[in-house]
């Protein structure tokens, strides 16, 4: 994975040139770049007071969400490294977004994935309540239901993120591309470690469903409208209705976000 790390925030510094020139020729937008970017400190400020916004309610307001994200992040730094990898895969991969701006202000994709870094923090240090509240918010709010002990590693790209749902012993890698309508689920009732383990460098094609404790191997690409059953073997496409190995994947299917594969094969 690239480094997205350094002695200076770049990430902060780039989204800050970018929310400038936005204010500068989107008169309309000029007070969403300056609550969203001009008006915070750093990133930790920023994404905290961003995240929040979108998930804002009577119930539980914006402005205490904020609070709570930042306890967060101050509390688990890797957090924001983590926050700042996902920002750098969506405008590695996402054509549509040359801009580091674009996905933090717009793709409900990206603030899913944040929100829910928040709610597996508190599920694992004792408010399980608020973690619930914050997977059944983002749910209405943005289409995107995770439960909130599933894992997630760095530099995710949930491209779109409609549809998609992840259940709770689900298991996702670093640098892995996951398009919408996709579903990391179990296969009935049965209780314990029963949803998929997605291993790194992984794309999971639109409307792909993946059901029970089984591997994505490392590498691996799951074609669009799949269904998965069986373990899938690192580096190797699966397509179809049960999927079954149709090829192999290529260098890094994430990164390549290449959906097309010989069906003769």
């Amino acid at each position: 994975m690239h480094d997205v790390l350094g002695p200076l925030d770049l990430i902060w510094l780039r989204l800050r040139d970018e929310a400038g020139a936005l204010a500068a020729t989107e008169p309309v937008l000029a007070e969403l770049a300056q609550r969203a970017v001009l008006a915070h400190a750093g990133l930790a400020e920023g994404i905290a007071a961003r995240v929040a916004s979108e998930l804002d309610h009577p119930a539980v307001p914006a402005a205490v969400l904020e609070r709570v994200f930042r306890d967060a992040l101050a509390a688990a730094p890797a957090i924001l490294q983590a926050v700042r990898a996902d920002l750098f895969a969506v405008v590695d991969r996402d054509p549509a977004s040359p801009r580091m701006l674009q996905p933090y202000l717009f793709h409900k994709g990206f603030a899913a994935l944040q929100a829910h870094r928040l709610a597996h923090w508190l599920w694992h240090h004792g408010r399980r309540d608020l973690a619930s509240y914050l997977q059944s918010r983002v749910s209405r709010a943005l289409a995107v239901d995770i439960h909130p002990a599933a894992r997630f590693g760095r530099g995710i790209m949930l491209d779109h993120g409609t549809g998609l749902v992840v259940g709770e012993t689900a298991v996702v890698g670093d640098d892995v591309s996951i398009l919408q309508g996709v579903t990391l689920g179990g296969t009935g009732k049965e209780h314990g470690d029963r949803h998929p383990k997605v291993g790194s460098h992984v794309m999971i094609g639109a409307g792909a469903i993946v059901l029970g404790n089984i591997e994505i191997g490392t590498g691996a690409r799951i074609a669009a409208g799949s269904v998965v059953l069986r373990p899938v073997p690192p580096h190797k496409t699966v397509a179809g209705v049960p999927a079954r190995v149709v090829g192999d994947a290529g260098a890094d299917p994430a990164t390549s976000m290449d959906q097309l594969f010989d069906p003769a094969i």
